[in-house]
């Protein structure tokens, strides 16, 4: 699907223009935006709901509302598609006076280039990780109502596949994170980390009123302070120390961490060589840890009953040559999941009906006792 505009709105006066709920339910749609607005006077352009529940697609904005006078844009709740797809601003509000841009309710793959920051206002509010390599809690997750149910193929899959020889398609395995360090816990130990000290933090952070920052703090803390799952002990660590502490506290002293060695085979279809269940292929117990966006490296990590855990070697489905080393985790009960979640819609099953599978994502990772 496409769909291009060019040149409208260009040289006009009090022009009102609404593009909504375009690009919705549809597969790798690509919308491209030229010289709209520009040069123009008092111009209202707004955006909705584009791109919406589909999946991957790219939009391009570029020289929109240039040279303008008092023109105002509006981009609210666009690019949520199931696979990330991507968007890019460019040149926007350039050379413009008395503009205002605002951005709400974003994507995380999003390119904004030479817009106007001194003679226009641009405001960014609320961008979002929704295609963050797990949900923070397996047992706790779901989908809203009302969003299309599509599962990125690969995402979750059954433990039979799991043997050498087998041809499925990996997910895009990639930390979509921003790049952050651990802190030395001797320093994060000193940072204010609760709910009640939200006001410090965003002192600390320079974090404004209704800000993307300030909603990033208040949804970390959110996670990491409400009660865990049935049958889950969690916590929020922002150091290595506190990351083994947590690991041995659950698992014993004797422990092991492993994660997918690299994200080659994402977005294919790969072909499983040797693979070896973790002690012996036995059910145990793991603790798994999951990035979360914070201004510093943070990590969500529970512990998960009655797992077993694989790596595997990742092979070219071509060639038979190994391109990575891969980690899953099986869990076993899943009579406490969510009748929405994504893995019982990719897999056909409900709640305590299948076990689910998936790989470790990059960054994340799982940890396990040495036997």
């Amino acid at each position: 699907m496409g769909s291009g505009f060019k040149n409208y709105g260009e040289s006009s006066n009090g022009a009102n223009d609404t593009f909504s709920s375009y690009g919705i339910n549809t597969n790798v749609p690509q919308n491209t935006f030229q010289n709209y607005g520009a040069n123009g006077n008092a111009a209202t352009e707004t955006f909705t709901n584009y791109r919406e529940q589909a999946n991957v697609g790219n939009d391009t904005f570029t020289s929109y509302g240039k040279e303008s006078n008092g023109v105002k844009n509006n981009f609210i709740n666009y690019g949520k598609s199931f696979s990330e797809g991507t968007d890019k601003f460019i040149s926007y509000g350039k050379d413009a006076t008395g503009d205002e841009t605002s951005f709400k309710i974003y994507s995380m793959n999003y390119t904004f280039k030479e817009y106007n920051k001194e003679g226009s206002t641009t405001t960014f509010a609320s961008y979002s990780n929704e295609t963050s390599p797990l949900e923070t809690s397996m047992a706790a997750s779901g989908n809203k109502p009302g969003v299309n149910k599509w599962v990125e193929p690969g995402k979750f899959f059954r433990e039979a596949l799991l043997k050498k020889g087998t041809i499925m398609p990996m997910p895009d395995i990639r930390d979509k994170m921003p790049r952050r360090s651990f802190l030395p816990r001797v320093i994060v130990s000193k940072f204010p980390f609760s709910s009640s000290k939200l006001q410090e933090i965003k002192k600390i952070f320079h974090a404004g009123d209704d800000s993307s920052t300030e909603k990033m703090v208040t949804d970390a803390l959110h996670e990491c302070e409400r009660a865990p799952s049935p049958g889950e002990t969690k916590r929020c660590v922002a150091s290595i120390e506190d990351m083994i502490d947590f690991a041995t506290s659950v698992l014993g002293r004797s422990v092991k961490a492993r994660t997918t060695e690299t994200t080659a085979g994402s977005n294919g279809n790969i072909m499983l060589g040797e693979v070896i269940g973790i002690n012996g292929g036995k059910v145990t117990k793991s603790v798994s840890c999951h990035q979360s966006l914070y201004p510093y490296l943070l990590y969500y990590c529970h512990s998960v009953p009655k797992v077993r855990v694989y790596e595997a070697d990742i092979l070219d489905p071509t060639t038979k040559t190994k391109i990575n080393h891969g980690i899953a985790i099986c869990h076993l009960d899943t009579t406490s999941w969510s009748a929405d979640h994504g893995a019982f819609i990719a897999l056909g099953l409900g709640p305590g009906k299948t076990e689910v599978c998936h790989w470790i994502f990059e960054n994340d990772m799982t940890w396990a006792a040495i036997e």
